[in-house]
């Protein structure tokens, strides 16, 4: 039995988990006295769980409207504010965080674990609304080391860190498999989710985006809205054939073209002349990863990742994907002057 060739194809090792993945490459991790290690730990952990409540969504009466408003003025779904409580939870008992702020909340979050050294900025559901027609959905989230002394209450200081601070950021992406992405500035990793096992293993190891793409994901309903050095690049795109896909969950658009190639964009309209996604746990996270793994991230006029934020739930435009087509698509916005204001 043991020198049978079929017998071995049918018990191949699963692989790396990612607890034993965190574990061997702590110390490439920066600042690694193994507090950051837990704190990911925690956030997989709360993932587990969120997964868990998207699956059984349409059976415990947890998709759709919750009847409130978030912090944006934007209606919550249920599972928004599901998802919001499981990684609070998972990140105030986990003791490695003393402040979250959350798209789901007004202010700051103060954990009560003034020890503790991290901040968390998070978008805890992002495509929510995608839950009821079954479309993919996904969690952003970002870690930034605090500013203020350790023991002390955590301030705005501590949360509001341009993106080149970050010290690790990552997605889930819960789809036809679950997949946690992480980066901690030593590349990009992709773990997917063996439901029967509870475990997360390594399936995408060292992840990087092509330098060029032909899939463009934009809301193609806001074109009259854009400035005309984005209208111009659309035509071009089509010109060129490329593929358009968008579905309106930013983890997942952003997800298929790391993999294919493309480029993901939400410019300044004439709604939201700041852009509407959020920079401190939409724009900042995808940065950093879509960088370590050799894209670009820009909001038209500089890095993502080094714009300075002003206040918690800061809009930026934001223009991200495989590097050669973020470059065409700055020379066309170099050509022709903005006719909305993209300062944030």
């Amino acid at each position: 039995m043991a020198g049978d060739k079929n017998f071995d194809n049918l018990v191949l090792p699963m692989g790396t988990t990612l607890d034993r993945f965190i574990t061997r490459n702590q110390a490439h991790f920066p600042y690694a006295t193994g507090e950051l290690s837990q704190l990911l730990r925690d956030i997989a952990l709360a993932s587990k769980i969120v997964n868990r409540e998207i699956n059984r969504a349409g059976l415990n009466n947890i998709a759709g409207t919750y009847g409130a408003n978030n912090a944006h003025g934007e209606e919550q779904q249920k599972l928004d504010v599901v998802a919001n409580i499981r990684f609070s939870r998972a990140l105030v008992n986990g003791g490695e965080v003393c402040a979250i702020i959350s798209e789901e909340e007004d202010e700051i979050v103060i954990t009560g674990n003034n020890g503790s050294k991290y901040v968390v900025a998070i978008d805890p559901l992002d495509g929510s609304s995608n839950i009821d027609v079954n479309v993919a959905v996904g969690t952003i989230f970002s870690i930034y080391r605090r500013r203020t002394p350790v023991n002390t209450v955590p301030t705005q200081e501590d949360v509001l860190q341009a993106g080149r601070w970050q010290v690790a950021a990552g997605y889930i992406l819960y789809g036809s498999s679950t997949m946690l992405v992480i980066t901690t500035g030593k590349g990009v990793h992709g773990f997917t989710y063996e439901p029967s096992l509870g475990e997360y293993y390594l399936s995408h190891p060292d992840m990087r985006m092509p330098e060029n793409g032909s899939i463009y994901s934009v809301n193609d309903g806001l074109f009259d809205d854009f400035d005309p050095s984005i209208q111009r690049y659309l035509a071009y795109c089509r010109s060129k054939r490329y593929a358009a896909r968008y579905i309106g969950s930013f983890v997942a658009d952003f997800h298929r073209n790391l993999l294919k190639g493309g480029i993901f964009m939400y410019p300044a309209t004439l709604k939201y002349p700041q852009g509407k996604l959020r920079m401190m746990y939409e724009c900042n996270p995808m940065a950093f990863l879509v960088e370590q793994a050799g894209g670009r991230a820009t909001s038209g006029t500089e890095r993502v990742l080094e714009m300075q934020p002003t206040h918690l739930h800061q809009r930026a435009p934001i223009f991200i994907g495989s590097r050669q087509m973020v470059d065409q698509l700055e020379a066309y916005m170099a050509e022709v002057p903005s006719r909305l204001a993209h300062a944030v």
